[in-house]
């Protein structure tokens, strides 16, 4: 008898929806990924908490000196290409594929350097199985040479609300790529879903 009630717990227990976010997000969420981040002011926050309005999202490093400026040149090309209403409803998330040197003062003086709005715009880190596997959901290739440079494929990967990937391009520079362009009015278009607490 006692055995039966611990199975009717367990059952009851898994058929109670959990308060948590990952239950609210859909299996192909780039946001379930549980890793632990901080941004450019150092505040710490999961994927997760980005939920509720679409992203811009990419991988950079803050000592490169060729591409990855144009990664964040391209996203602000983005950013201009829309309203002041869009932009209010879009963020943007550049995660360091190079924890060992990409600090919160290496990642705060690149915001302040390029003039990135914080309200918009977080540079964050995270450490190195991090980088991994959110490369990995995003589709982006690195590789970490002898002199502390990566070589490293570049995109710009939409994320819907809800964390989904709807889009990429690997089109570079202040002109977006019109389809992409398109598919980011399309998700601020769709509206945004409340914030899962």
């Amino acid at each position: 008898m006692k055995s039966l009630s611990w199975r009717l717990l367990a059952l009851l227990m898994l058929a109670l929806p959990l308060p948590s976010v990952a239950a609210a997000l859909p299996g192909d969420s780039v946001y379930l990924l549980g890793d632990a981040f901080s941004d450019q002011a150092g505040k710490p926050f999961t994927l997760a908490d980005r939920s509720g309005k679409p992203q811009l999202v990419a991988m950079f490093y803050t000592s490169c000196r060729y591409v990855c400026p144009l990664i964040v040149d391209s996203a602000k090309g983005v950013e201009h290409a829309l309203t002041p209403a869009e932009r209010a409803r879009l963020g943007v998330l550049l995660i360091s594929m190079d924890p060992a040197r990409d600090d919160t003062a290496a990642l705060a003086s690149v915001a302040r350097k390029r003039k990135l709005d914080p309200a918009r715009w977080a540079l964050a880190r995270t450490d190195a199985g991090g980088v991994r596997r959110v490369a990995a959901l995003l589709g982006v290739r690195y590789r970490e040479l002898a002199d502390g440079e990566f070589n490293h494929s570049s995109a710009l990967v939409l994320l819907d609300s809800q964390g989904r990937v709807v889009a990429r391009t690997e089109r570079l520079g202040p002109v977006p790529d019109p389809a992409f362009l398109a598919a980011v009015k399309a998700a601020l278009a769709a509206g945004t879903a409340p914030k899962a607490n």
